[in-house]
């Protein structure tokens, strides 16, 4: 017996199954997390909750969480990157605006710079897309270090079992 489309109710949810290969979704009720061993420690007063690390494609999403002000780092993206700030504020050096809480940023391909926050501010937290790589990067250009979803993936495979959560803690949110 063929399925029946009932366009009158828009309540009614999709009847097929979804494709035999299709991932997970990932669903995080509590992205801004209470319990600390989430956040993934990346420097001095500087870490990041993960909450999509995809080594398929090349890209992770995660919220950065920064509590301390000054220069967080110098860092060019080959790739385009999206910004999204939900506490706080921080500029770039080489740009003469300022994310600021409720602000969307597109960082597109090629861009270079040297992020910033402001003495004023106690607590910065952006949910940044990052696609490709991260190259960290001199004043002239000079590489010194990258970060891409696979270095991701080891930063919180390690910090996950150092607080006790073990290291496949960080599976959930791999695709």
């Amino acid at each position: 017996m063929p399925l029946q489309s009932d366009d009158g109710n828009p309540m009614q949810p999709y009847q097929l199954p979804f494709p035999k290969d299709a991932q997970e979704e990932i669903v995080i009720p509590d992205a801004i997390p209470e319990d600390e061993r989430l956040w993934v420690p990346q420097a001095e007063n500087v870490a990041f909750r993960p909450l999509c690390l995809n080594r398929s494609q090349g890209y992770w999403m995660n919220l950065l969480r920064v509590r301390k002000s000054g220069v967080l780092s110098r860092h060019r993206h080959p790739q385009p990157v999206h910004g999204f700030v939900l506490k706080g504020r921080w500029h770039y050096l080489e740009h003469d605006w300022e994310a600021r809480a409720g602000g969307y940023v597109f960082e597109p391909p090629g861009e270079t710079h040297t992020l910033v926050v402001p003495e004023d501010v106690d607590e910065m937290i952006t949910y940044f897309q990052v696609n490709g790589v991260m190259v960290y990067v001199d004043p002239v250009g000079t590489v010194l270090g990258y970060e891409d979803v696979f270095t991701k993936i080891d930063m919180c495979r390690k910090h996950y079992s150092e607080v006790g959560l073990g290291e496949d803690f960080v599976d959930q949110f791999i695709r």
